[in-house]
């Protein structure tokens, strides 16, 4: 165990808010450890930026990890040649041409379907009725597996992501991941023929093409699915609601015309940048030792359990003034929402183009005087990963 200073926490207050707790490590703690999470955390920003590419010290390969034992020997958890091969197998089905050329065009027309239904209810909570129906629907084209129900996607996402940050050891949380997993491999299965017959550009394809193994496969696609449904799915919503709760901000976005980063004319990129960074739908990402180190004045010992804060090093006040506030003027490029090193976010561009260039757009064009309602209080959690629970808004109907 490294000999970290010892930080304790209150596990509900930080699954409730935690960026109380993680701003007084930055201030008196910055490499902490903390029991309550066995784990040893990293809050500052430019110490995460720096170490998470020291994958020679700070390894994703975790052999007991809950991410290998419950999903699979995913490229989240190689490191090395092993890491780049996969991703590189990967890269055909979420590189920016891909992205430009086929998701986005399905992305708007998800979008359009789904605002069609909606429109005319005047009510609804819009996770639950937009954000969520979205992310999956995309999802399905991107990973291949069309045959899902999007509900399905979603629920069998969650339980994933519910499942690799079980730190407690919930047995019924671990079940539910387990059945969460044996429904995708199902799914994979039954689409293996389609997509060999009738090849296209989604993960399930490029992957067959390329010849991993089988076994690979299967981790990989549990890998995109249970980060490509719950972030962009948490940050359509979470945006929306940034934007309805600072009224001030939706007006500079929607006066703006300008160039983005911090021109004070701000894009909707700018927008789902700065709710990426004020709150990360990732919040935490977790390594394995690997090697005797020091750094910092903490001696870190292998197989200590380390976890680099991204909901905390993206309020750093040495990186961003007045970092508790969400400001879309704000020129975002030190953050590290998606990651600092070799194992930055594979579906980024793809996540912005459903974001940025799809939701945010068609949520605002389309749902006219969208407005909170104010009957029933909005509920956010978590800190590993982190969203909104619902979002109940009202619009006009003409």
């Amino acid at each position: 165990m490294s000999n970290a200073p010892h930080f304790d926490i209150d596990v509900a207050s930080f699954w409730t808010d935690p960026y109380p707790a993680l701003a007084r490590m930055r201030k008196e703690a910055p490499i902490a450890f903390v029991p309550q999470l066995g784990s040893t955390v990293f809050t500052r920003r430019d110490d995460i930026f720096s170490q998470e590419k020291r994958i020679d010290v700070f390894s994703s390969h975790q052999p007991a990890g809950l991410m290998n034992t419950l999903m699979g020997h995913n490229m989240m958890r190689k490191d090395g040649e092993a890491h780049m091969a996969e991703r590189a197998a990967m890269f055909p089905s979420v590189s920016p041409r891909t992205v430009r050329d086929t998701w986005s065009r399905q992305f708007q027309a998800h979008a359009d379907r789904i605002l069609d239904e909606l429109a005319p209810a005047g009510r609804a909570d819009l996770c639950k009725a937009f954000a969520l129906p979205l992310s999956a629907e995309c999802l399905k084209d991107v990973t291949g597996l069309t045959n899902m129900r999007f509900a399905d996607m979603d629920a069998w996402s969650q339980a994933m992501i519910d499942g690799i940050a079980n730190y407690t050891g919930n047995k019924q949380v671990e079940a539910r991941c387990h059945a969460a997993t044996a429904g995708i491999d199902a799914a994979i299965d039954d689409m293996i023929p389609m997509v060999t017959r009738h090849p296209n550009t989604s993960i399930l394809s490029v992957l067959l093409a390329a010849g991993m193994p089988m076994s690979s496969i299967r981790a990989n696609i549990k890998l995109a699915i249970s980060g490509g449904q719950n972030e962009p799915r948490d940050a359509i919503a979470g945006t929306v609601w940034a934007l309805l709760t600072h009224p001030e901000q939706l007006a500079l976005v929607r006066e703006g015309k300008g160039e983005g980063k911090g021109d004070g004319k701000p894009t909707w990129l700018d927008v789902f940048e700065e709710y990426a960074r004020w709150i990360a739908p990732i919040g935490m990402s977790p390594r394995r030792v690997a090697k005797h180190w020091s750094y910092g004045g903490v001696d870190f010992e292998p197989d200590d359990r380390v976890f680099f804060m991204f909901g905390s090093a993206n309020r750093d006040e040495a990186c961003f003034a007045n970092p508790d506030d969400f400001d879309v003027t704000r020129d975002t490029r030190k953050s590290i929402a998606f990651g600092a090193g070799p194992h930055y976010c594979a579906g980024a561009f793809a996540s912005r183009a459903m974001v940025a260039d799809v939701a945010l757009p068609s949520v605002f064009a389309r749902l006219k005087g969208l407005r909170l309602d104010e009957s029933e209080p909005v509920r956010i959690g978590g800190w590993a990963f982190r969203g909104l629970l619902n979002l109940p808004v009202r619009w006009d109907v003409s």
